[in-house]
């Protein structure tokens, strides 16, 4: 992976950027380089707040929390500080040393509440809690108080699931080797969901989609990052309705990225190679339940195959812009992860399918002005 060093450290940079540069070191208004890594983008009263993790020099594990900026052009952006900062409370669920990545925020207009959800793994335990952690605010910048978290629907079949699967008695056990062709279909079959029923559904990788009618939904890697689920969330946000299905089953996806044009639902997602770059996939539905149907690498050009060198985690619409859509994704520096970078690209259409090509740098003039 390609990587530029010494992004932490405060540099000369003249005010008032008027573009992007993807990979290039980016610094807010105090000459920092931006942390805000995994993150999704927030648009509330004329404003963008970004929310990402908060990284350290020599360990992506949570040592502050999650980190909010702002910013009026999506060039120039204002630190606004620690929006939901880990907790110094030993036994907390968020307790400093934990893992907190992938934060997105929406707003719920009944309650006029912000809410915070981000991947939750509890201190010590590796990547096996698979949980998502939510918050809340009453402000966009926060503070925001961390709630609970949990698995999603426990007790709860997804939508798409046939009684066969569900009734099936194959388990893990019946399995002395994973990644078999046997254990593959049984995966297809719905195995993990059986495993995870009663304690509700592993949640990793995840992001936030609000729709045209104010439903929201979570939609995350599940089932050992097997399965993508999307989930509709209940009127406040806070919890989930039951109502879910599967996406790619066995596919082993996740970073999805999620976004809405001309009626049709398109999601980004990666491969699953830890923190080394992938091709990214992508797939299309006509509505949010599916089915959802898998189309080739968006990416073209040099790197493709590697997304960039970068991996999805937002997709943001810009304001004022007719079909202007952003992605966002991360160039990962595990030995530094202070120093991860940023790849913004607009998404271009071809045949009404996103394409994304590299540009060394490039602004908002590449989308239309809303008539």
């Amino acid at each position: 992976m390609v990587v530029l060093m010494g992004c932490s450290s405060k540099r000369d940079q003249p005010k008032g950027t008027q573009n992007f540069a993807p990979g290039q070191p980016w610094l807010d208004s105090d000459s920092l380089h931006i942390n805000a890594h995994g993150g999704g983008i927030l648009y509330s009263n004329n404003t963008y707040y970004w929310f990402g993790e908060h990284k350290s020099e020599h360990t992506s594990s949570a040592q502050v929390g999650v980190n909010c900026y702002s910013s009026t052009d999506l060039y120039n952006w204002k630190h606004e500080g620690v929006a939901l900062p880990v907790s110094d409370s030993v036994g907390s669920e968020i307790e400093a040393g934990c893992v907190m990545e992938r934060p997105k925020v929406i707003y719920n207009a009944k309650t006029q509440k912000f809410v915070l959800y981000f991947h939750l793994e509890l201190i010590g335990k590796g990547y096996d809690a698979a949980r998502v952690g939510i918050a809340v605010s009453d402000n966009a910048i926060g503070p925001y108080t961390y709630l609970y978290s949990l698995r999603p629907n426990a007790g709860m079949w997804p939508q798409n699931m046939t009684e066969e699967q569900k009734n099936s008695n194959v388990t893990l056990d019946d399995f002395s080797d994973w990644w078999t062709d046997d254990w593959m279909q049984a995966v297809d079959n719905g195995l993990f969901i059986r495993r995870d029923f009663e304690g509700g559904q592993m949640s990793r990788d995840m992001t936030l989609f609000v729709d045209d009618d104010g439903k929201a939904y979570h939609i995350y890697s599940s089932e050992e990052n097997l399965t993508l689920h999307i989930a509709e969330l209940s009127d406040d946000y806070l919890n989930y309705t039951g109502k879910y299905i599967r996406v790619a089953p066995g596919g082993h996806n996740e970073a999805p990225a999620v976004f809405k044009k001309d009626g049709t639902y398109f999601m980004i997602t990666s491969g699953c190679t830890g923190w080394d770059p992938n091709a990214a996939r992508m797939f299309t539905a006509e509505s949010i339940w599916g089915p959802w149907e898998q189309h080739s690498n968006p990416c073209v050009g040099e790197d493709a195959d590697l997304t960039f060198h970068s991996q999805s985690t937002y997709i943001l619409p810009v304001t004022g812009k007719d079909d202007a859509f952003i992605f966002m994704a991360d160039r990962w520096n595990p030995k530094k992860p202070i120093d991860a970078t940023y790849i913004w690209l607009p998404i271009e259409f071809e045949d009404e399918l996103p394409v994304l090509k590299w540009k060394n740098q490039w602004d908002l003039s590449e989308f239309a002005e809303t008539k």
